[in-house]
């Protein structure tokens, strides 16, 4: 599978990264896989890579309930939390998009993401050119704010304070982007900041009788 390079000019350069402003000012985007899933509705996904224990159950919780309800999903998936959550959503049937802080040209995919890749219901995307081979803080924020961009709305399970994360969600909030929180008492500043706390009705509208869902008092979701 090789990455599709996709110029600022080029019709399929996506209307998120045009409409962004100087928030993130890029000229191409590496694509690979099935490029459609940008056209629907995004929720990002952006967690501190320290997570505080109480938090993690109603993370993974969320993630199940994002999945079985088929919502698109769009991130870094890098923090450790990040990544257990991929790999829930990959378990289900809804398209994700991940976006490696690094250039994904000649990138070696996981086995993982290989079936859904072929399927059409992963994408990755970047916006690295081929120097760029590994990960650093800096191509770590670049990486935040495509997702920031691209998504409809960012879903923020923990923000460290003082940390990269809650630096981009303070960005976000600058572009009036709507943020979202589970709601635990270490969440209090980011709720401080403006964030909801995170509905799933808002993104899926009426639950169907197969998504077997039910959503918490306390804002997150979890399997009835």
């Amino acid at each position: 599978m090789e990455a599709r390079h996709i110029r600022r000019g080029d019709p399929d350069f996506p209307h998120a990264l045009k409409a962004s402003g100087g928030f993130l000012a890029i000229e191409f985007i590496d694509v690979l896989g099935n490029i459609s899933i940008l056209q629907g509705k995004m929720l990002g996904l952006l967690c501190s890579v320290k997570c505080p224990g109480g938090i993690v159950l109603k993370t993974f919780d969320t993630a199940r309930a994002l999945r079985d309800a088929g919502v698109t999903v769009i991130g870094g998936f890098h923090s450790p939390m990040e990544k257990e959550c991929l790999d829930l959503l990959l378990r289900g049937k809804q398209a994700v998009v991940v976006c490696p802080a690094r250039s994904i040209q000649n990138m070696r995919l996981p086995a993982a993401w290989r079936k859904p890749i072929a399927e059409g219901r992963l994408l990755l995307l970047s916006p690295f050119d081929a120097k760029v081979r590994r990960v650093s803080r800096s191509s770590a924020g670049q990486r935040n704010a495509l997702v920031v961009s691209m998504a409809d709305g960012l879903l923020v399970p923990h923000a460290a304070s003082g940390g990269d994360v809650e630096a981009i969600c303070r960005q976000a909030a600058g572009i009036e982007k709507e943020i979202y929180t589970l709601n635990t008492s270490v969440n209090r500043f980011l709720s401080a900041q403006g964030a909801q706390m995170f509905d799933l009705s808002q993104w899926v509208g009426p639950i169907g009788r197969n998504a077997n869902l039910s959503v918490c008092r306390e804002g997150s979701v979890t399997d009835s």
